[in-house]
């Protein structure tokens, strides 16, 4: 098979033979930022591993059944056959498989423990604690499953059973209340017991806007870090370099965006298995996540000021929206950065945001999910023609509408 100067490729083969479908990984440290790319073997075990950079790479094998293959060195240009391992026990092979496998056996309790028949609390049923466990707040930080969490690092201790290590676990940290309310306040501290037997048994980028692919195309990729610092992280998937653009707040009085209102706290509950006692979370900003818009500037849910909302979100202004729903406080606003020029803008929101996600509409509209009773949006259209956050804004409370005729009414 042919091999380019910009590729490593060969053929895979194991006891049986070739080996289909498995990856085959390479990776250098040679390059600014560490690079790994993989690729699957096709049905004659044939692979290749395209547009490499030149750099002496570490290349393996890995799949189901198997265990990773010595690390052998390859070159762009030359061909490398490799040489699958089979697992030796079932077990072994266990180990790469992807964390969801190893948390769908988190037992749950039989249905008949709901309704105030067990220790669970009265009014919490079975989907509320899937809600809790698979949908938002176990999983809304965590890839739940990975080796780090169905283990119990040694530095927390000896523990009597999983169950206490657990308990000790989620106290961890500047996040402790985030995963301590949840358990506790919620369900009752019930499932740490589930936790712990499930640990004793089984010892979360934007490259582009969504609606138009091709914007930033080949362009640097940008992350948040939340609660752990301003410090956005950007990667260029062309160079191979990563940078960092420190994100700043419009008031010099913002507070860090740590304690009551935050998911986060601004010191440790207990000492990190990792960081010990060290405060790390410092974020003024508290970017959640970025988006694209057509123009390639990335919109962030980040801090603008403080907590207080200006005058023209709360009650007695005559914003169209204060008027059916004021609001007094909010935590994360919305901001931009323009990659060409590096400027940061302010839009000063006055409902929370979260996530964010552009219409399909002729007036951009930027939509965000922050909790709370209202949805919120900016006419970006507008607020590039005007500059004028107030104008270009809106936000409405969820109403439930029980006579269904779709107005705001009794």
């Amino acid at each position: 098979m042919h091999i380019d100067g910009n590729a490593i490729g060969g053929v895979v083969t194991g006891p049986s033979g070739p080996e289909a479908g498995v990856w085959v990984i390479a990776e250098t440290t040679e390059l600014p930022t560490k690079l790994a790319r993989m690729v699957v073997t096709d049905d004659q075990g044939r692979y290749v591993v395209p547009d490499l950079p030149k750099a002496r790479y570490k290349v393996w094998v890995r799949g189901y059944g198997l265990v990773d293959s010595p690390k052998v060195d390859g070159e762009p240009g030359k061909p490398l056959n490799l040489r699958a391992v089979a697992a030796p026990t079932e077990a072994a092979a266990a180990q790469y498989y992807p964390a969801i496998y190893w948390y769908s056996m988190l037992n749950i309790p039989d249905a008949d423990q709901f309704g105030g028949k067990s220790n669970i609390p009265a009014n919490i049923t079975q989907s509320d604690w899937l809600t809790v466990v698979k949908n938002r707040s176990c999983v809304g930080c965590h890839q739940l499953g990975q080796l780090s969490t169905r283990t119990i690092p040694a530095s927390l201790g000896q523990f009597e059973s999983g169950e206490r290590a657990w308990i000790r676990r989620v106290q961890s940290g500047q996040a402790a209340p985030l995963m301590l309310n949840p358990l506790t306040q919620v369900l009752g501290g019930v499932p740490f017991k589930y936790f712990g037997d499930w640990t004793d048994r089984v010892a979360d980028l934007i490259a582009s806007d969504r609606r138009y692919p091709t914007v930033n195309a080949y362009g640097k990729l940008y992350g948040s870090p939340e609660y752990a610092t301003d410090n956005y992280p950007i990667l260029d998937p062309k160079t191979h370099t990563v940078t960092t653009f420190r994100a700043p707040v419009r008031d010099a009085d913002t507070p860090e965006a740590l304690g009551p209102g935050h998911a986060a706290i601004e010191k440790p509950m207990a000492p990190s298995p990792y960081w010990g006692e060290e405060k790390l979370w410092d974020t003024k900003a508290n970017n959640h996540n970025g988006m694209f818009d057509r123009k390639g500037r990335v919109w962030f849910a980040a801090v603008v000021r403080g907590p207080k909302n200006p005058e023209f979100c709360q009650k007695g202004s005559d914003h169209p929206s204060a008027k059916l729903f004021p609001l007094e406080r909010t935590n994360r606003a919305l901001t931009f950065l323009d990659p060409k020029t590096m400027k940061y803008t302010f839009v000063d929101a006055c409902f929370q945001t979260h996530h964010l996600q552009f219409g399909y509409d002729a007036n951009e509209t930027l939509w965000t999910s922050g909790g709370g009773p209202v949805l919120g949006w900016v006419n970006t259209r507008m607020f590039d023609e005007t500059g004028d956050a107030a104008k270009s804004q809106g936000w409405t409370a969820f109403v439930l509408d029980t006579n269904g005729n779709g107005k705001r009414d009794d």
